[in-house]
Formats: structure tokens, C-alpha cells, sequence
């Protein structure tokens, strides 16, 4: 690694990594951000492996858009990446996974998620109710859950940031009136 890419901020390697013949600035990129992008993942994943996958991924969809990359904090907009790569990763082994069986001699006590079983069900269960609600709703919704401030969820919608508190609002006052009935039986 050339010695003179060291002293580089990210955002100018980041801005160099963009043009034609900048992998050695990605390269330096990697190595900077490699251990911090897998331990953001890790706290995701319980298991190494799977946070290996999503700290590769993170950096392939960096590299496929780095052009995109308009000044700012790098780190922040490569953990960002991470987090969704993590969020889609879960939400593809959610629908992966199979309730294999079901042990309907226990009942659970009331007011109370006893078991993993329990949880994922409930879990399931507001996430259809989310797809009830108005896209705009839920589109606020996903990106709050996502981590993502009032502010960068109007830019990405194109709605006003009254108008992302105001879905926001409203989609959680929704869920919670469809959902609580189920919630109070358990």
C-alpha cells in the first residue's frame, strides 16, 4: 500500500475509490474499517460466520456504490450499510425459518412471552399488521425500525419531515390498536 494513501482522510479516499483505477484507495478503505464494520455486525449475528458474510457483503455494496458517496462521514455511511445488510439478512432467514414443532400441551402464562416460539409468532404477527398499513405508514415505519433520523427518512421518501413524524405517529397508534387485543390475550 502506497505509503502516501495513509495520511488520507476516508472521505478523500472514499472520493478517489470513485474514479476509474481507485481499488488501491477501496483496498485502503477495507483495511481501516474491516474489524470495525465485522464488529458491528457481530453484535447483530450471535455466530461468526454469518457476521463474516454481512461484513463481505457491506463492503461489496460499498463498493458497488461508492459514487454515491457525497462527502460526510464515511464510517457512518459504511455502518449504515452494514446495518441494512444485517436487517436484510435477518428478514431472509425470518421467512427461511420453520416452526418445526409446536408443544400444544404447554400453555403459556398470561401477560407473558414464555418462549422463543411465543415471541416469533407476536413478532410475525406486527409485521403483518405493518403491511396493513398506508405505504406511506409504513414505509416511515421501516426506516425508523432501520435506524434512520426524521431527517434522512423525508429525504429518502420525499415527504416533509412533519409529515415522516406525522406517518410515524400515526402507523405506531395503528399497530398498537390492532395488535393489543393479541398482546393482551398472551
Amino acid at each position: 500500500m502506497p505509503s502516501k494513501l495513509l495520511g488520507l482522510p476516508d472521505e478523500e479516499l472514499a472520493k478517489r475509490a470513485g474514479q476509474v483505477g481507485g481499488n488501491e484507495c477501496f483496498a485502503e478503505l477495507f483495511a481501516r474499517h474491516r474489524k470495525k464494520v465485522f464488529y458491528a455486525c457481530r453484535r447483530f449475528f450471535p455466530d461468526s460466520p454469518a457476521a463474516e458474510d454481512a461484513t463481505q457483503e457491506t463492503f461489496l455494496r460499498a463498493y458497488r456504490n461508492i459514487r454515491t458517496f457525497n462527502e460526510g462521514d464515511f464510517s457512518g455511511w459504511l455502518i449504515r450499510i452494514a446495518k441494512n445488510v444485517c436487517i436484510d439478512e435477518w428478514r431472509r432467514r425470518r421467512r427461511e425459518a420453520v416452526i418445526d414443532e409446536i408443544d400444544l400441551a404447554e400453555q403459556p402464562s398470561p401477560n407473558r412471552l414464555d418462549s422463543a416460539c411465543e415471541a416469533r409468532l407476536m413478532a410475525e404477527r406486527v409485521w403483518q399488521e405493518m403491511r396493513s398499513l398506508s405505504p406511506e405508514q409504513r414505509r416511515c415505519l421501516e426506516l425508523k425500525i432501520e435506524g434512520f433520523s426524521y431527517e434522512e427518512t423525508a429525504t429518502r421518501t420525499g415527504l416533509t419531515i412533519g409529515e415522516v413524524k406525522s406517518h410515524i405517529q400515526n402507523g405506531r397508534r395503528m399497530l398498537w390498536r390492532r395488535t393489543e387485543a393479541v398482546f393482551a390475550k398472551s
